[in-house]
């Protein structure tokens, strides 16, 4: 029973293999004289030997160009990198680091060790928390 309905299938198949194959490759793609470079000064409007319009373009494209000195290039430069993406500036954009106050100590003269010994007075500094804290992704940090 399933042979029945399969076999017109197969017949169709077979014909549309065989109509594929009977075109011809001249009939599809047409192969002239034509070189690359002659189709692209057909469409581009130019000649190899440098015509009126391509002529007219080079003087339009010369007329919006400017020049570009040292100090162009360094601002360039500059303005580039605050839009440039790192991993550095990826991390910090997502992850905000907290807020973490520095402690100043003044720590008094004193007498250390088995021996009593002079310590004189210093300062020191040490954050108030022990870790550097991160925020989430999205958590308001702005406030802090």
């Amino acid at each position: 029973m399933l042979r029945t309905w399969t076999k017109p299938l197969w017949f169709l198949a077979v014909f549309v293999a065989l109509a594929g194959c009977s075109t011809s490759k001249e009939k599809l793609l047409p192969h002239d004289k034509r070189t690359m470079l002659n189709i692209w000064h057909e469409e581009t409007g130019g000649s190899p030997q440098g015509g009126q319009a391509s002529r007219q373009l080079l003087d339009a494209r010369q007329s919006l160009r400017r020049s570009f000195d040292h100090q162009d290039q360094e601002t360039a430069q500059v303005t580039n990198t605050t839009y440039t993406r790192t991993a550095q500036t990826e991390i910090q954009r997502q992850f905000h680091r907290l807020p973490n106050p520095d402690l100043l100590m003044y720590v008094f003269p004193h007498l250390a060790g088995t021996d009593p010994v002079p310590v004189p007075g210093y300062t020191t500094i040490f954050p108030l928390y022990q870790r550097v804290q991160y925020a989430m992704p999205g958590e308001r940090v702005e406030d802090y």
